[in-house]
């Protein structure tokens, strides 16, 4: 004789932090044999199922089940199993309009560093995959640093630096690394956003003032304007680009960025002549461009090389010889890492696969920002 037990399972999917440019997460199947499947979750996202032997709960994801069971004098007992599941999970952006000034940098896999010219430590060659994420389209301006300062300090944000610039259409400069990371707070607090950075890894306090060495712990990473992670800097000023030199290829010159020529010391700068781009030589240190002057790269970005160098998140430290996930740099150090070289540094800083450092209080009229943001937000 057969005995069959037959069991009714319902299954559903929450979107943790789902928006209108965000997918509905489902759950399609949920078969017999227990298998359990959720879609529309965002890649490389970490999702938690929780059951319940009710709709009303309690939910939970520690299972405590009954291991025995005494029958009644009927030869019965009667116990709650789970009957109910439910996964919640970060819903996948669909492909809503990025916000404002910024672009989509798809989540993907590439080569970080090069042997093309014998700088020690933009090696081991390794693979590195990075999560999609947004960034500005150009060097943070004068205009929008401003716009953001004057609201942050009247707000509880206080800074080390006022920040300057040429003109509001060029890039701010003269800000240290701690400047930047208040801002970022202070700009996501402005537009209604959660914050990233905390002064401590319980998050529970904003970052808002002193000069504080946070660390990746005080770091909501799913949340807010923040500084990228290095590894961010360098496949975003890749464009989508492979084993180039720089982000357009592997010459440069003064029709692709704003930086002092020196032909001479290299055979890939084509400038025409050694010293400062003559286009903003105009005798008045900096010299800087306006925001968005040169092409874009392969994901819409302006400036991954020349203009202002910008600051990134990550501690400056040797890199890894194996393969690597949204890595956020060395969990300590002196010197914060900065890309992209600027109008007074020659032509190697300018390379994809160069590394800069500062102490992280340094302050130069060469030396700006972007911010980015997680995908999927408005």
């Amino acid at each position: 004789m057969k005995n069959t037990l037959q069991m009714g399972l319902c299954a559903l999917a929450l979107g943790a932090g789902a928006t209108a440019f965000s997918q509905v997460p489902v759950v399609p199947s949920f078969s017999r044999n227990g298998v359990l499947v959720c879609s529309n979750l965002m890649a490389g996202s970490t999702g938690t199922v929780e059951w319940a032997s009710s709709l009303a709960g309690p939910w939970t994801n520690s299972w405590a089940g009954p291991s025995s069971v005494v029958a009644d004098s009927n030869g019965v007992f009667r116990v709650s199993v789970s009957m109910f599941y439910r996964v919640r999970g970060v819903a996948a952006p669909t492909n809503a309009p990025p916000p404002t000034n910024m672009v989509l940098i798809p989540a993907s896999s590439f080569t970080m560093g090069d042997t093309l010219d014998g700088e020690l430590d933009a090696v081991p060659l390794h693979t590195v995959y990075v999560s999609a994420f947004y960034m500005d389209a150009n060097l943070v301006s004068y205009a929008l640093w401003q716009q953001v300062y004057q609201w942050a300090i009247g707000h509880s944000y206080s800074f080390d630096n006022a920040g300057s610039g040429k003109a509001t259409n060029h890039p701010v400069q003269t800000i240290d690394w701690y400047d930047c990371v208040k801002w970022c707070n202070a700009r996501s607090e402005m537009e209604g956003r959660a914050p990233a950075y905390y002064t401590d890894a319980s998050q529970a306090v904003v970052y808002r003032s002193g000069d504080l060495d946070v660390t990746n712990a005080c770091v909501n990473w799913s949340a807010g304007y923040r500084l990228a992670t290095e590894a961010e800097c360098e496949k975003a000023a890749r464009g989508g680009q492979s084993g180039n030199r720089f982000p357009w290829g592997n010459t440069i010159d003064w029709g692709h960025a704003n930086y002092s020529g020196d032909p001479s010391a290299y055979s890939y700068d084509l400038a025409p002549a050694a010293g400062y781009d003559p286009a903003f030589d105009d005798g008045v240190s900096p010299y800087t461009s306006p925001v968005g002057y040169f092409t874009p790269n392969g994901y819409g970005l302006c400036d991954m090389a020349g203009n202002v160098w910008g600051w990134s998140w990550d501690w400056y430290g040797p890199y890894s010889s194996g393969s690597q996930a949204d890595p956020r740099g060395a969990s300590t150090g002196s010197y914060r890492v900065h890309r992209g070289g600027s109008w007074s540094h020659d032509a190697s800083y300018c390379r994809a696969a160069c590394r800069g450092s500062d102490w992280p209080v340094h302050v130069s009229n060469g030396g700006g920002f972007r911010s980015v943001l997680p995908a999927g937000q408005p």
